[in-house]
C-alpha cells in the first residue's frame, strides 16, 4: 500500500497552529503548511476534531514532562476520517473514524500518525465524542484500575469532577462498582458530576472539606484517590485518604510545587504513585486490556465521552486560556474543518 490510496486527493496546502516559541497560549499562530504525507508505517487522517488537554497547554509553556521542541504544532488526541495509508499499512481501511494519541501535530487540517497508534472507535461515536475518549479514558482506567486496584465497594475520591479526566472518571468508577466522592469548584460542575452518578459532591474549596470528605467515606478517610491538583492540596489528598489508602498523581493543575514527606506515608501505610499515559501506552498488555474493558463499556452505553465546549482553528488561543482559566466542563474541543 502507498499513500497514493485517498478518500480524495486533498489540496497542496492545510491550516495550522504553529508555535515559533514557548510561552502562554497566546505564541499559537494560525499558519498555512504543507499537507503531510504519510511515510512507511503511518496514515494520513483528515482531523474532525482535536481533544484539549492540560498537557497541551504545558507543552506549549515548556512546562510537560518532556521537553518541547519548537517549531511545532501541538494538538496530541485527536480524532478523524483515515484519509491516507503509507506503505506497509495493513488492518487499516481509508474512510475508517479512528482516535488517536500521536503526541503532537494534531491542530491541523491533516495529521499523519504511525498505524500502530490508532485507537479504535466505536463508528457510534461523532468525531467530537472520539476526540474527547482516548487521554481522559485510558488515563481514568488506569487510574481507578491498573494503578489504582479499585474494588467494587470501595470510595474514590475524583478531583476536577466536571473537567474531562473528572468526567471519565466518575462514569468509569460507577461501571466498577465503586462509591465516588466528586469535588469540583462550582455548583454548577458539582451538578454535572451528580448527573454522571457522583454519589458525595463537595466544593472543593469548602472550609470543612477534609472532614467532610473522610465522613463520608464512612469517617476512616478514602481507599483511592485520584489527585490532580497537587501543590498545597496535595497535602490534603493525603489527610483524606484512609489508612492504606492509595494516592495516584495524574496531574499538578496548580502548577505549584508539592512537598511530601515520606514519614507521612509510614504511619499509614500510605502509597503514592505517578500516573503518565504516554509510559504506559508502550505496555501494550496493559493497554490492550483497557482497550477492551472500555470498548465494552462505551459500546454498551454505560460510558459517553463527555464533549465540553467546542471552537474553531482560529479559536485555539482562547480554548486554552478558557481551559486554564477553569471556565469549561467536559473535554474541550477544537474542531478544524470549521
Amino acid at each position: 500500500m502507498t499513500d497514493s490510496q485517498t478518500a480524495a486527493t486533498p489540496q497542496a496546502s492545510m491550516r495550522a497552529i504553529r508555535v515559533e516559541r514557548l510561552g502562554p497560549p497566546d505564541v499559537m499562530q494560525l499558519q498555512d503548511a504543507p499537507v503531510p504525507s504519510p511515510a512507511p508505517g503511518e496514515v494520513r487522517v483528515r482531523v474532525e476534531a482535536v481533544g484539549i488537554n492540560f498537557a497541551d497547554a504545558l507543552a506549549v509553556a515548556g512546562e510537560y514532562l518532556t521537553r518541547t521542541r519548537v517549531p511545532y504544532t501541538p494538538g496530541m488526541e485527536f480524532a478523524g476520517i483515515v484519509d491516507a495509508l503509507g506503505e506497509g499499512v495493513q488492518g487499516v481501511q481509508v474512510g475508517t473514524r479512528v482516535a488517536a494519541l500521536g503526541g503532537s501535530g494534531a491542530m491541523a487540517e491533516y495529521a499523519t500518525v504511525p498505524a500502530a497508534g490508532l485507537i479504535p472507535v466505536p463508528q457510534t461515536l461523532s468525531g467530537a465524542q472520539a476526540a474527547a475518549f482516548p487521554v481522559s479514558y485510558f488515563t481514568a482506567y488506569h487510574g481507578l484500575k491498573t494503578l489504582g486496584r479499585g474494588e467494587a465497594g470501595e470510595w474514590v475520591l475524583v478531583q476536577a469532577a466536571a473537567g474531562a479526566l473528572g468526567t471519565a472518571s466518575i462514569q468509569l468508577a460507577k461501571a466498577m462498582g465503586l462509591n465516588v466522592i466528586a469535588l469540583a469548584s462550582t455548583d454548577e460542575k458539582l451538578e454535572i458530576a451528580r448527573t454522571l452518578g457522583a454519589d458525595v459532591t463537595i466544593l472543593q474549596d469548602d472550609p470543612d472539606r477534609v472532614k467532610k470528605v473522610r465522613d463520608a467515606a464512612g469517617g476512616k478517610g478514602v481507599p483511592l484517590i485520584l489527585e490532580v491538583v497537587g501543590g498545597k492540596r496535595f497535602q490534603e489528598s493525603l489527610d483524606m485518604a484512609a489508612s492504606r489508602g492509595r494516592i495516584i498523581v495524574i496531574g499538578n493543575a496548580s502548577r505549584e510545587q508539592a512537598n511530601l514527606r515520606p514519614v507521612e506515608l509510614m504511619k499509614r501505610n500510605l502509597t503514592v504513585t505517578g500516573l503518565w499515559l504516554t509510559s504506559l501506552m508502550n505496555d501494550a498488555p496493559a493497554t490492550q486490556e483497557a482497550a477492551r474493558a472500555l470498548a465494552e463499556l462505551v459500546g454498551s452505553g454505560q460510558v459517553v465521552p463527555q464533549v465540553g465546549p467546542t471552537y474553531a482553528l482560529d479559536q485555539s488561543v482562547q480554548a486554552f486560556e478558557d481551559l486554564l482559566n477553569r471556565r469549561t466542563t467536559g473535554k474541550v474541543i477544537i474542531e478544524p474543518g470549521r
